[in-house]
């Protein structure tokens, strides 16, 4: 998919049309947008390094600073590519680099803070990011398998924010899901009612057939034991996500 960029054109406009029709149309339009050549992830850490090289730490370094976060270079990476990069280009380029790098990522180094924060506020760990659901969730969520013998029990952490899409439980016979809050605050919300809040020692009973979702507050880490009631010929249907206005609303007008 094409990388859209108007950064030309919004600065330079008629000023120089040849050169910002370059810079969007043919750089990020086509040349950052060959990505079965190179990752777009690839493509951030060499411009970085390049820029870095050579002292251009200014607004366009920042820019590809933070384009190369969003492409999925973490905090730890970037340092350590920077580093790299020091017995190359310069020590001082890379302090200079440092200094905006630890900008960009700041907001990093609050998340990890309040995330360790909600951890020790519970037993049960949080566990590894939840990547074989991801597509049914909108944010971060972890999993932590606390039982898989008899009956199946996960400890399940929503980043702020997080929710799940709306899904039901079905079953032939038994079946459904428990929820046992454990830290932070949440919500659930069944199909064409109110929100219900949700703090540690609450437990929401969910039977089967019942459209529902479930996740975080706005402002809260979340985290909830989801227990596997036995049944026969269970399964989870996945539905449509809750879109933001949806969860606005609901997180608003809870009960």
């Amino acid at each position: 998919m094409a990388v859209k960029q108007t950064a030309g054109r919004d600065a330079l406009g008629e000023f120089a049309s040849k050169f910002a029709e370059l810079n969007d149309d043919v750089l990020f339009g086509q040349v950052w947008s060959r990505e079965d050549k190179l990752s777009l992830r690839d493509r951030s850490i060499v411009t970085v390094v390049a820029l870095m090289a050579q002292g251009l730490t200014d607004s366009s370094f920042q820019y590809h600073l933070q384009s190369a976060k969003n492409n999925g270079v973490t905090k730890a990476e970037i340092a350590e590519i920077l580093t790299h990069a020091a017995f190359y280009a310069g020590w001082p380029k890379a302090w200079a680099a440092f200094r905006m790098a630890k900008e960009v990522w700041a907001e990093d180094d609050v998340a990890d803070d309040a995330k360790a924060a909600h951890e020790s506020r519970m037993v049960f760990p949080i566990g590894a990011p939840n990547d074989a659901f991801a597509k049914y969730f909108i944010g971060q969520s972890y999993l932590a398998p606390v039982s898989t013998a008899q009956v199946g029990i996960y400890n399940v952490t929503f980043e702020p924010g997080c929710r799940n899409n709306w899904h039901i439980h079905h079953a032939q016979s038994g079946g459904g899901q428990i929820l046992i809050c454990v830290a932070g605050r949440g919500f659930y919300q069944e199909a064409g009612k109110p929100a219900q809040a949700l703090h540690p020692g609450d437990v929401v009973n969910i039977p089967v057939g019942v459209k529902h979702w479930h996740g975080a507050a706005p402002d809260s880490w979340f985290s909830h034991l989801a227990v596997e009631v036995p049944g026969t010929e269970t399964a989870n249907e996945w539905l449509e996500a809750v879109n933001d206005a949806e969860y606005a609303k609901a997180t608003t007008e809870e009960v």
